[in-house]
C-alpha cells in the first residue's frame, strides 16, 4: 500500500531536505512544521486506499516529483485573487488552497469564471475546513511555508513549472447528472436564493423544495459548456425563507435536481478512466459525498488525497471529485 500519511517528524524530514510538498492535516499538525516550500491547508478526512476516514494524528502529503522545472509560492487575498491565472508558469499547473467561508473563499467562487485568464492553465486545489465536532470552535487555515503561520483570509498557491515533455490535465469526476424534472433558473448570482424561477414561473424556492418534498442531500446539476457543474444545498433558513448553498448558483444556467445515486463507489469507479489512474498527481474529493455516500472503510479505485469542503477545478465544485494527471508528450 502506498504511504500517503506520515508523522510530523517525518514531515520535517522532508521539509528539511528541501522537498516540494502540499500538505492536508489538522491545524495543530501543521503549526508544528518549520518553513520551506510547502503549502498545507486544515482537514482531517482523506481517501486512502483502505476507504475513506478520518486521521487526526498523521499529515497528508503530496511531494512535488523532481522533474519539474520551477515552483513558486505565492499567497492571495481578495485584492488580488483575481490574478490567480495571470501569474502560472507557461507549461505546468497549479494547486491553491482556500480557508472555507473566507472573503477570499466568496470572491473567488463566485468570480472566477470572470478572472482574467480564466481556465488557461491547469488550476486545481481545495477549500480547507475542520472535522465536523469543531465547526463551532475552530476556524479552517491554510499555511504559506515560507512563513508557517496558519491564515484564515488567504488563499495559498503553489505554481508548478513542467518540462516542455510533459503537460498537466484537470478532470472532474461528477457521478450526479440532471434529472428530468423542473427547469430552474435563479435571477441573480450568490451563496443563497430567496426566488428562483421554476419552468418560467418566479416562487419562493424554499417553499418550493418544501411542498415537493425534495432530498437535499442531491445537488442541483447545471451544464456549463458541457460541463456538468453542482450546486449542493448547504440548508433552508425557514424563518426567512432563503436556501444557502455551499457553492454559488449563477444567475443564467438552467439548473435540475440531481437524478438519486445509490451506488457511490460504484458509480465512482465506472466514471474513472483506467488509462489515468497511474498518472494522477493530485486528487481531493468532497465531505459531502464522504457524509451522504457513506465512503468512511469504502476504497476510491486506488485514489487517494484529502476529502474536503469544496474542490477547485478551475473553479469552486460541489460535491465531485478532482485529480490532476502528469503526463508525457507523445
Amino acid at each position: 500500500m502506498k504511504q500517503v500519511l506520515y508523522s510530523v517528524p517525518e514531515v520535517v524530514k522532508m521539509i528539511s531536505a528541501g522537498k516540494n510538498l502540499i500538505l492536508a492535516g489538522e491545524s495543530n499538525l501543521l503549526r508544528q512544521l518549520p518553513s520551506g516550500n510547502w503549502i498545507g491547508g486544515s482537514i482531517p478526512y482523506f481517501m486512502l486506499e483502505s476507504g475513506g476516514g478520518v486521521n487526526r494524528e498523521q499529515i497528508y502529503v503530496t511531494e512535488l516529483p523532481d522533474y519539474i522545472t520551477g515552483c513558486t509560492i505565492k499567497t492571495y487575498t481578495v485584492s488580488d485573487i483575481a490574478n490567480i491565472y495571470k501569474d502560472p508558469e507557461t507549461n505546468g499547473f497549479s494547486v491553491v488552497i482556500i480557508p472555507a467561508s473566507s472573503n477570499t473563499h466568496t470572491d473567488f467562487a463566485l468570480n472566477a469564471p470572470g478572472y482574467d485568464m480564466f481556465a488557461t492553465r491547469p488550476l486545481i486545489g481545495w477549500i480547507s475546513g475542520v472535522h465536523l465536532e469543531d465547526l463551532s470552535i475552530a476556524k479552517p487555515v491554510v499555511f504559506c511555508g515560507l512563513d508557517p503561520q496558519p491564515l484564515n483570509n488567504t488563499a495559498v498557491v503553489m505554481h508548478v513549472g513542467l518540462p516542455e515533455t510533459k503537460y498537466a490535465t484537470v478532470q472532474i469526476v461528477n457521478i450526479f447528472s440532471q434529472g428530468n424534472g423542473d427547469e430552474i433558473v435563479f435571477p441573480s448570482k450568490g451563496f443563497s436564493a430567496n426566488e428562483a424561477f421554476i419552468n418560467g414561473k418566479r416562487c419562493n424556492f424554499a417553499d418550493y423544495l418544501r411542498e415537493n418534498n425534495i432530498d437535499t442531500r442531491m445537488p442541483l446539476v447545471a451544464n456549463y459548456c458541457g460541463a456538468k457543474i453542482n450546486t449542493s444545498f448547504l440548508g433552508i433558513d425557514s424563518a426567512t425563507k432563503t436556501v444557502n448553498f455551499y457553492a454559488p448558483v449563477f444567475q443564467g444556467p438552467v439548473y435540475k435536481l440531481a437524478n438519486p445515486i445509490t451506488d457511490y463507489v460504484g458509480c465512482f469507479n465506472q466514471q474513472l478512466p483506467k488509462e489515468d489512474a497511474d498518472s494522477i498527481f493530485f486528487s481531493c474529493n468532497c465531505i459531502l459525498n464522504y457524509l451522504y455516500s457513506e465512503l468512511e472503510g469504502k476504497p476510491t479505485g486506488g485514489i487517494t488525497g484529502p476529502i474536503t469542503f469544496g474542490e477547485i477545478g478551475y473553479q469552486l465544485l460541489n460535491q465531485t471529485m478532482v485529480y490532476l494527471t502528469i503526463s508525457d508528450l507523445k
